[in-house]
């Protein structure tokens, strides 16, 4: 490849991961939250904190927790959705599995452990928030882009949220 393509692929990858970054970060910390279902008074052990549950809101329902009828902001998870099933369904489609084997308990990897999984997920979040946070140091300590790495880091910042409280 030419060393003009070269750079200008260097280029696109520099803006693109410094417009992204700050999303990158928020998606991937609350995503790591999540997994542990930490938004959620069960997940947490009592009332989860207020940013856990904004950052859940955001990263699921792209949108600020809801506000109650009579007051303020609501910093419990959100109710189910118009149409969501609240619980176990007594009907069942034709073909649909019921009774133990729809809980799983005549699959053959049902009795496994989600813990493995949950635990790669949240090493996989942390990987991505030290791999966006040394992009971004490396990019400000670079002092021919530094105006150009802060101008399109913060609109990466400013931009979702216009766009959230829109």
């Amino acid at each position: 490849m030419k060393a003009q393509t070269m750079r200008r692929i260097r280029q696109y990858h520099f803006y693109l991961g410094m417009f992204f970054a700050p999303a990158i970060l928020l998606f991937a910390l609350s995503g790591a939250l999540q997994t542990f279902r930490l938004q959620e008074a069960k997940g947490y052990g009592g009332t989860p904190p207020g940013w856990i549950v904004w950052m859940a809101n955001v990263h699921k329902d792209q949108s600020l927790p809801r506000e109650n009828r009579g007051g303020p902001l609501s910093l419990t998870p959100s109710a189910p959705r118009a149409g969501a099933a609240s619980g176990p369904s007594t009907e069942m489609s034709s073909g649909s599995l019921s009774g133990p084997a729809r809980r799983g308990e005549d699959r053959p990897f049902a009795r496994i452990s989600p813990l493995p999984l949950k635990i790669f997920v949240v090493l996989m979040s942390i990987g991505l928030l030290a791999s966006a946070i040394l992009g971004i140091v490396i990019a400000l300590t670079n002092r021919t882009m530094r105006r150009s790495s802060v101008i399109v880091l913060v609109a990466g910042a400013v931009l979702p949220l216009l766009l959230l409280l829109a």
